[in-house]
């Protein structure tokens, strides 16, 4: 039986998070304020017959389909909201196994550096693939596992603050999430980001 890693709902996918995960997405492309679901699994090949399950039990298109070394990933959305949370429950009862079994996600690293040096931002930027940092933004960033979490803190993050979603990774072995912006908005991203974790049980390491 596969381990379900997490089964992330969300209601709406905010611009930013939207068009980064759109960046290196090979599927469907979604739109802003759709709601999405994304599922992480072990062993990672059995993500594909739970991709069978999602995309034909409702109308939801499928934008993410990873199997990587050890961890299978399925995203999929849909303007109807009620379509993403039927197929996702129809996943669920092919696993035997409901939201609440996925592994908690425990936070690994949180930091806040405010005032980044040009040099700084340029090597940050030289490895992202969402928006460029500049010298004098405060940069957040979180670490945390399962890796897929990280959309989840980047989404509710830009939710409640007027920040840049430079990166997020979402995965591998661990989620990692950098957001910039001015030292005032920073703390009500990072408040944001975390406790979106922490509702789902999240620990510190």
């Amino acid at each position: 039986m596969a381990e379900l890693r997490s089964s992330i709902f969300i209601d709406q996918l905010q611009p930013q998070t939207m068009c980064y995960m759109s960046s290196w997405m090979r599927g469907s492309l979604p739109r802003a304020n759709m709601a999405a679901q994304i599922i992480e699994v072990a062993p990672g090949l059995d993500i594909e017959a739970l991709t069978d399950i999602a995309i034909k039990h409702t109308g939801v298109k499928a934008g993410i389909l990873v199997v990587e070394r050890q961890f299978g990933y399925l995203e999929f959305h849909s303007r109807d909201t009620s379509a993403v949370k039927a197929s996702a429950s129809a996943v669920m009862d092919a696993l035997g196994a409901s939201a609440g079994d996925a592994t908690r996600p425990k936070i690994l690293g949180s930091k806040v550096i405010t005032n980044i040096d040009h040099q700084h931002a340029f090597l940050i930027n030289r490895n992202k693939l969402g928006s460029m940092i500049i010298a004098g933004d405060t940069l957040y960033t979180l670490e945390m596992q399962p890796a897929s979490y990280a959309i989840l803190a980047a989404n509710e993050a830009e939710k409640a603050a007027n920040i840049k979603v430079i990166d997020f990774r979402m995965i591998g072995a661990n989620g990692r999430v950098y957001l910039a912006g001015s030292e005032a908005d920073i703390p009500n991203a990072r408040n944001a980001a975390e406790n979106a974790l922490q509702l789902l049980g999240a620990e510190r390491e």
